[in-house]
């Protein structure tokens, strides 16, 4: 199979850190900012960065609805931080009227942990990922309030005035974490999503395959 070729939104925020993290984990790594490369990529991630400013520039550069389709036709995302915000169906906290693309079933409030000299770091065990706990940095940064019944919790805050908040989701396909696991070093997180990637394409290869044959079986 060939390697996954994961896109980063490339409208505002650590998109370089992203593409980095990306490419270690083995996928071929490209900036989205068209929808025609949008179309071209097997998964892709919404970096960090200020979700209503990149809420715009999607709508302006006419990747909002693309976006909204990609999640709703399976695509694999992952969003940290803002890109949490903007895969929450809904807000709170938020200015009236901001967009998402939504498809996560979740309540997420914005700059929950406070403001940018309210940023800090911590060790988060997330489920899925082996090795230890991941070395977490919240930057202004978004929590879960509340998850739908099909939303796994994968990592919640421990200690402090924050514990038990929720950090990290996955829904299906959809993957969020509050913090920025691009910042740390730490590749764990990115090579979760890219072996994500690497079983929906399998999927949708065998979904091919499978189509193929019952076509040539009823010709």
């Amino acid at each position: 199979m060939r390697s996954p070729r994961v896109g980063v939104l490339a409208l505002q925020g650590d998109v370089r850190e992203h593409l980095a993290a990306l490419r270690a984990g083995g996928a071929e790594a490209v900036v989205v900012r068209r929808p025609e490369e949008l179309d071209a990529v097997d998964g892709l991630v919404l970096p960090g960065g200020e979700s209503t400013t990149i809420a715009k520039l999607a709508d302006r550069f006419g990747l909002l609805e693309p976006l909204r389709k990609a999640v709703v036709d399976g695509l694999p995302v992952y969003g940290s931080c803002a890109g949490m915000v903007l895969l929450a169906d809904r807000l709170v906290g938020a200015p009236d009227g901001q967009e998402t693309v939504g498809g996560l079933d979740v309540a997420v409030r914005r700059n929950a942990f406070g403001r940018q000299v309210d940023s800090f770091e911590t060790d988060v065990e997330l489920a899925g990922v082996p090795g230890g706990p991941v070395h977490a940095v919240f930057i202004r940064a978004p929590w879960v309030e509340q998850a739908g019944a099909g939303v796994q919790v994968l990592g919640r805050v421990e200690g402090g005035p924050a514990d038990g908040r929720i950090v990290a989701v996955r829904q299906g396909n959809l993957v969020a974490t509050s913090f920025h696991p691009e910042l740390t070093g730490d590749r764990r997180v990115h090579a979760l999503f890219v072996d994500l990637v690497r079983r929906d394409m399998a999927g949708r290869d065998l979904a091919g395959r499978d189509s193929a044959g019952r076509t040539e079986e009823k010709s």
